[in-house]
């Protein structure tokens, strides 16, 4: 059951009911967050953002996309043009976002050989 902002009370991403679990489910989700640190470099067509993020595929880039654009993280802009020219950047929130994702990445590309286990590459 979802409760609208307004009446969930202070914020407490533990609680259940919380509106924040949707946007850490969305945050926390790995092509969210290479999508956004993508966009940092400035708007971007689908392609050049799928060329960025080896390995996914046009169906979960879309979905992911979608969903970025839903919460008001991403800008999508579609120019008339033949064919249709669609870009995809960052809004004022989505740029927020990208300094704490960035950093986590960072300290995942810098510790990665600490990890117990090697993580397996699927390519």
């Amino acid at each position: 059951m979802r409760i609208p902002i307004e009446e969930c009370g202070p914020r407490d991403v533990y609680a259940a009911a919380c509106p924040c679990r949707d946007m850490l489910d969305l945050l926390a989700n790995k092509w969210s967050a290479l999508a956004l640190g993508a966009l940092e470099e400035g708007p971007q067509r689908f392609g050049a953002i799928r060329a960025r993020l080896q390995g996914i595929s046009p169906k979960v880039l879309t979905h992911t996309l979608r969903r970025l654009e839903e919460h008001g993280l991403v800008d999508r802009t579609i120019y008339p043009a033949v064919p249709l020219h669609v870009e995809y950047s960052l809004t004022p929130l989505g740029r927020d976002a990208c300094a704490p994702l960035a950093a986590l990445r960072l300290w995942v590309e810098d510790n990665i050989d600490r990890f117990p286990h090697p993580v397996a590459v699927t390519v």
